[in-house]
């Protein structure tokens, strides 16, 4: 395994910089000079589009990388999988840089950013059923041995979140499955699936969902990759990589949520989606809205908000809300949410109505699930 000093950044085959690590661990960057000119802020709060060397402000929360790189790692189920890998390859994981993990994710993560030179792991190629991408999978998290590792981690090795994941090939398109976790039921699939029908109806921008069949429980829930465009990758960018926070620490409230996406996109259109995904996550229950589950994407010379990913019953920390509304992550209702509409003058009559309509749809499409 290569201890790596540098990687080169690249996004759509455009250079954009240089990572190099230093003396203390943390990994510093520099724009490339043609991006200067041609290109843009690929983290607006912490990477300005100008020259200089910039460095992380300590080798926290994200392992010496700014949060933008740290976006592109393998997180939860991903992480599990390249650490299992290395372990097969006798390599200690505790001992792989952050430089080096982002080598193995090379042209495979999140978004549009590429690292060369990429460290390629020699992986044995098969032909699974999701079923038994299943199976596999429940294996992994039982600390069994899978035979079938190689497949797994190939397919989902650079994917983020708990739950078992790969992406998958349908219709010419890119598109990530779910399996369920340890935790989890045999209808975690279509209750996903359900929220994201319901989300729809409620005028959240969603990716297309479907739920794909299984003899082992009632289906597997897939969501269309939206960092894939037309051939091209978007680049993206979560609220916990812009704002330099861990999603692993409940310290997001609304109303920052609310202000970091008027000052990047000025558009108060993008205030009023994040505003009716607020009121979705209250009504029906979606407590793990973290600084991780909220992104921006670069369209068009502009950012603006990601469709919603990840909505589904749950609970975090404590069984409070991950990101509070107004102050309040236990039992936020209608009194928080229109403070927080207040907070960003969003007409009172507006928000009021919004709420209301959600709260309706939520009700009545998701009352399995809230009042089982």
């Amino acid at each position: 395994m290569n201890n790596y000093k540098t990687l080169q950044v690249f996004l759509n085959e455009r250079k954009v910089g240089t990572l190099a690590a230093t003396p203390d661990y943390r990994v510093a960057f520099e724009y490339a000079t043609p991006w200067l000119t041609e290109g843009f802020s690929i983290s607006p709060l912490s990477l300005p589009l100008e020259k200089g060397v910039f460095m992380p402000k300590s080798y926290e929360p994200f392992e010496g990388l700014f949060g933008v790189f740290a976006d592109s790692l393998p997180d939860g189920w991903g992480r599990l999988l390249l650490d299992r890998m290395l372990s097969r390859e006798k390599i200690n994981p505790a001992q792989i840089s952050s430089l080096d993990r982002l080598a193995i994710v090379g042209s495979s993560g999140m978004g549009a950013m590429e690292y060369r030179p990429e460290s390629e792991l020699s992986l044995d190629a098969s032909d699974l059923s999701l079923d038994e991408l299943a199976m596999e999978s429940e294996k992994i998290l039982e600390s069994r041995q899978s035979d079938n590792l190689d497949e797994i981690f190939r397919l989902g090795g650079s994917s983020g979140g708990a739950r078992p994941k790969v992406y998958y090939q349908m219709e010419g398109r890119e598109w990530i499955v779910k399996f369920p976790s340890s935790f989890d039921g045999g209808d975690i699939g279509e209750q996903e699936y359900n929220y994201s029908l319901c989300a729809k109806k409620c005028g959240i921008e969603m990716p297309e969902t479907r739920l794909l069949p299984s003899k082992l429980n009632a289906g597997y829930f897939a969501v269309e990759r939206f960092d894939r465009k037309n051939g091209q990758k978007i680049h993206m960018l979560s609220a916990g990589g812009m704002l330099e926070t861990s999603h692993r620490i409940p310290n997001l409230d609304y109303r920052i949520l609310m202000r970091l996406t008027m000052k990047v996109t000025g558009d108060y259109g993008e205030i009023e989606k994040l505003y009716r995904q607020m009121c979705f996550n209250v009504f029906a229950h979606n407590r793990d809205d973290h600084a991780k589950n909220f992104s921006y994407l670069y369209e068009d010379d502009r950012w603006r908000l990601s469709p919603a990913y990840d909505l589904t019953y749950s609970n975090s920390i404590g069984g409070e809300h991950a990101t509070t509304v107004d102050g309040n992550g236990r039992d936020p209702g209608r009194e928080e949410l229109l403070a927080v509409a207040k907070d960003i003058k969003l007409d009172r009559r507006r928000a009021e109505r919004i709420a209301s309509e959600i709260q309706e749809i939520v009700c009545t499409d998701l009352n399995y699930y809230l009042n089982p």
